[in-house]
């Protein structure tokens, strides 16, 4: 199982092969947007407008501290900085993931200290204070991990009283058993998921009340709709998944919109606060 996740999120010389993205598409390093790197570091399903949306309900202040746990390249994290104005810690499992993240901050004009500040790290054993942040995003990362109590409760420790968890994810649908590959597993074995009612479990037993709830299957299947036209219509870009997946990534869309179109899957937003504390 931990050989399937690590060969799945494995990718040598990925900074090497998104400047080469970067000039084939007539980019310049050092001179770009986060517009500009989003085929490639927004791989979450309804990308950066899903994660402003849901953000814009967390309803968070300027200068909050915030954890983006599994924080992959940095997509998020530089999105949490220069649209919300948060103080930003990104962690991830993948010291190649925590390299290209710090190397593409540089790219686009990120590099002043305190910002955004990331971290090779487990979810299992935040390397955090307890009471540190006002709130946690998680995308899209527990459908990775076995042991999701134990993150719950990661979770909980390291937020401040009233902190927000605030969640993005993928889920196990009613539907037949889900096509791989996907964007987290190139195979079942690779793939954790669980039920939207376990993910409930977990947090309220961690402590957490829950306060904002909605189902996104039917948009996300609609998204990915629509990302596979395009790509239909235009042709591969030169950013674009594969540089961080390999060829695996030619068949995330189609999967992906029959997953959610038949329900092997669900996208669920929550958002919670922490409420164990005296």
């Amino acid at each position: 199982m931990k050989d399937a996740i690590k060969t799945h999120y494995t990718c040598p010389a990925l900074g090497a092969k998104i400047r080469r993205g970067l000039e084939k598409a007539g980019k310049i390093p050092g001179q770009i947007s986060l517009r500009d790197l989003a085929p490639v570091d927004q791989l979450h399903t309804g990308a950066a407008p899903a994660t402003i949306e849901l953000m814009e309900h967390a309803g968070l202040d300027k200068g909050m501290t915030i954890l983006d746990a599994g924080c992959g390249i940095g997509g998020t994290s530089r999105l949490l900085a220069q649209n919300f104005g948060l103080v930003v810690h990104g962690i991830d499992l993948s010291e190649e993931f925590i390299e290209t993240a710090s190397m593409l901050n540089q790219w686009c004009g990120f590099a002043k200290e305190g910002i955004i500040n990331f971290q090779h790290g487990s979810l299992l054993a935040l390397p955090y204070p307890d009471n540190f942040f006002d709130a946690v995003l998680c995308q899209h990362v527990l459908l990775n991990i076995k042991d999701k109590p134990k993150v719950f409760a990661e979770f909980s420790r390291v937020l401040a009283p009233r902190g927000k968890l605030i969640l993005h994810e993928i889920v196990d649908g009613p539907g037949p058993a889900p096509l791989y590959p996907v964007p987290w597993a190139g195979n079942a074995a690779a793939s954790m998921l669980c039920s939207r009612q376990d993910i409930e479990a977990y947090a309220e037993k961690a402590g957490f009340k829950l306060i904002f709830r909605e189902d996104k299957t039917t948009r996300a299947a609609l998204w990915w709709e629509k990302v596979n036209a395009i790509k239909k219509a235009r042709g591969t870009d030169p950013l674009n998944p594969s540089l961080v997946f390999g060829e695996n990534a030619g068949n995330f869309g189609a999967n992906m919109e029959r997953n959610f179109k038949e329900q092997a899957v669900l996208c669920v937003e929550n958002i919670w606060v922490k409420s164990n504390f005296s």
